[in-house]
């Protein structure tokens, strides 16, 4: 028993290492609090110090990342500016805007006592100075339209006096002619005006503009990837279904991808800041025009849903007015693949914003106190997106909505169309008229504002048609029909078969991409009687009553934007070519320059010829000039004896 209990001693039972590994657990727990204890010291010391000193912190970061950012660009201009171009306007933009927002904020008390001095001269003196001023302003357009009519010839000035008669047609049809205000709709004209005049009259404005448009069009053609990644190769035999529609998609996607980043909110605010501050419309109507000039009809409708219920007749009938006379950005890349120019798409988005509120508020004047506050109408709602893919997979499937609205509308009314057209010409088979279509009935409907939009005769018929197509049916199909005509002119054909005209000039094409950039037609009015009685059924009777108006006055911006552009815009043909065939045959300078061949090769193009000693030169150039250009060209599609002799 002794031996067995000394070798009992001697090796320890399997439970006698129990002891030990207790010791060694309660070891290695001591150990581990050690080290948690010393780590939370650590990390409430660095916490305290990050509080103490966060500020600091984060200039250093955002420090470091702006200088590398910098050098990141300046290698790029350095290396080649052309190409990094884009690269420096999107940099110079953001620091000037994030500056701006960081200094004005800060030091706003300061700049307000810096401008009063200011301010209160004006208001003590502002009794003659507004005569003063306005007296200025009108010297400056008469002595401007008298020597940009020298230069470039009446065809501005008509549509000058286009702009006068619409604002004038506005003002007797206006639902209260005593009540309005006119600095909105002088500020908002004037403003429109401003934005033209730099665009389309300035260098560097037209630069810009042009390379904005070629820059949204090389952006909208990524997506040809998605197209052909889902349809194959051949995905442009069916360009509209296939090529054009699945750029709504993209823009949906990126649109909602600069929500969810907050941007889109920011631009919003900004682009309504300045229609407040120099329109001088109510906080919610500049909002509005400026979300319209992003977004559509619906769109814009649901970023103000809490405040509809809230807003006057007239604001009411803005907000509808400012949906009609824009386009929205989802839909513009199908009127870029159409072949439409980019820049005047975006020239008349951009000026149709203003325009719209001007008349608004001259067609249905203010005559009730607004109740949205400049505060209210800023606040916008963030996106609702957990992260960036989600914002771009919702932003692509809200755009379904959008595509198949479209799509479904575009077969509709093209099947309508020609059904309509077919029974035109049934009826008009019985008095010995077949040719009767919806396009010559609206040719002569809407001629006399195309007109007034400064649109030359010959051409005037054609606009009319469009604006008829776009009236009644669709802008999508107006928009077709006046790539069709861009394309003709393009190729250089004939300008008549068998006496119907082929296509329209320079000028005519662009008052009439002004003319059509909006959403005011038929299937429109019922879209937003539709969105706005959903979201605001307690206005359903006021809504009812002021969207045919609305329409109207819609319709009415988007002309007086054309006519703006008529007054603005020129064509390097028709700038110079009466100097050059006026110099050229009038002096006996030599006649086989190249400027004087293609000005020859214009007038010819645009020229009517009916018959014998009825003759009608194009681009109001005289018979003289028509008879040398014929004498000098010796062209196969003008009978040039036909052209009598005037000396």
């Amino acid at each position: 028993m002794q031996e067995k209990g000394v070798q009992s001693d001697d090796h320890p039972g399997p439970n006698s290492s129990e002891p030990d590994q207790t010791n060694k657990n309660d070891a290695y727990a001591d150990r581990r609090g050690v080290v948690l204890k010393y780590l939370e010291r650590k990390h409430g010391r660095v916490r305290d110090f990050y509080q103490k000193h966060k500020t600091t912190l984060q200039y250093i970061f955002w420090g470091i990342l702006l200088a590398g950012w910098l050098a990141m660009v300046i290698s790029a201009c350095v290396l080649n500016f052309h190409r990094a171009l884009l690269l420096f306007v999107i940099t110079v933009a953001a620091i000037f805007f994030v500056v701006w927002d960081h200094f004005i904020p800060k030091y706003e008390h300061q700049i307000d006592g810096l401008l009063s001095p200011g301010r209160e001269f004006l208001d003590s003196h502002w009794f003659w100075l507004k005569w003063v001023i306005w007296s200025s302003l009108i010297l400056g357009v008469v002595f401007w339209l008298i020597f940009d009519t020298a230069k470039l010839g009446q065809r501005q000035l008509v549509s000058f006096g286009g702009l006068i008669m619409f604002i004038i047609l506005m003002f007797l049809f206006s639902k209260n002619p005593t009540k309005v205000r006119w600095r909105p709709v002088f500020w908002g004209i004037g403003l429109q005006f401003l934005l033209g005049l730099i665009i389309l009259r300035t260098g560097p404005g037209l630069m810009a503009f042009q390379w904005l448009g070629k820059q949204v069009e090389t952006f909208l053609e990524h997506t040809d990837a998605g197209a052909l990644f889902l349809f194959g190769e051949n995905y442009k035999d069916h360009f509209f279904a296939f090529k054009v529609l699945p750029m709504v998609i993209f823009f949906g996607a990126i649109v909602s991808l600069l929500y969810y980043l907050r941007l889109m909110q920011w631009i919003i605010r900004k682009i309504g800041w300045v229609m407040l501050v120099t329109v001088g419309s109510s906080p919610i109507e500049s909002v509005v025009a400026a979300v319209n000039i992003f977004v559509g009809l619906a769109e814009s409708a649901l970023l103000v849903r809490p405040y509809l219920p809230h807003v006057t007749k007239s604001e009411l009938h803005a907000i509808m007015t400012a949906g009609f006379s824009t386009i929205a950005g989802n839909v513009l890349g199908i009127y870029i693949s159409f072949g439409i120019s980019p820049a005047h798409l975006l020239t008349a988005s951009v000026m149709s914003a203003p325009a719209s509120l001007a008349v608004a508020k001259l067609f249905w004047p203010e005559t009730e106190t607004p109740k949205i506050t400049l505060k209210n109408a800023m606040k916008m709602g963030m996106s609702d997106s957990r992260n960036l893919l989600d914002a771009a997979s919702h932003g692509a499937s809200s755009s379904i909505s959008v595509v198949a609205h479209i799509a479904v509308n575009m077969i509709a009314f093209v099947a309508l169309l020609s059904f309509v057209n077919s029974a035109l010409s049934w009826f008009g088979n019985m008095f010995d008229y077949p040719q009767l279509s919806f396009e010559i009935i609206c040719s002569y409907i809407f001629m006399p504002f195309s007109l007034m939009m400064g649109v030359n005769w010959q051409d005037s018929f054609m606009v009319a048609k469009l604006i008829g197509y776009k009236t009644f049916f669709s802008e999508f199909v107006a928009y077709e029909y006046l790539s069709k005509l861009v394309d003709l002119r393009k190729r250089s054909g004939p300008k008549f078969v068998d006496g119907v005209q082929q296509y329209m000039s320079i000028h005519s094409e662009t008052i009439a991409t002004y003319a059509l950039c909006g959403f005011s037609n038929i299937c429109s009015l019922g879209m937003v009687i539709g969105a706005f009685t959903s979201i605001a059924p307690t206005r359903k009777r006021d809504i009812a009553s002021e969207a045919v108006r609305a329409l109207i006055a819609g319709n009415t911006a988007c002309f007086i934007t054309a006519c703006i552009a008529g007054i603005l815009s020129s064509t390097p043909v028709d700038i110079n070519c009466q100097h050059i065939l006026e110099n050229t045959f009038a002096s006996g300078l030599p006649q086989n320059t190249t400027d004087v061949v293609s000005c020859c090769q214009s007038l010819l193009s645009s020229t009517v010829a009916k018959g014998p000693r009825e003759v009608i030169p194009g681009g109001n150039h005289s018979l003289y000039f028509l008879k040398s250009c014929c004498k000098l060209l010796k062209p196969s599609t003008l009978n040039c004896s036909w052209i009598p002799n005037t000396f």
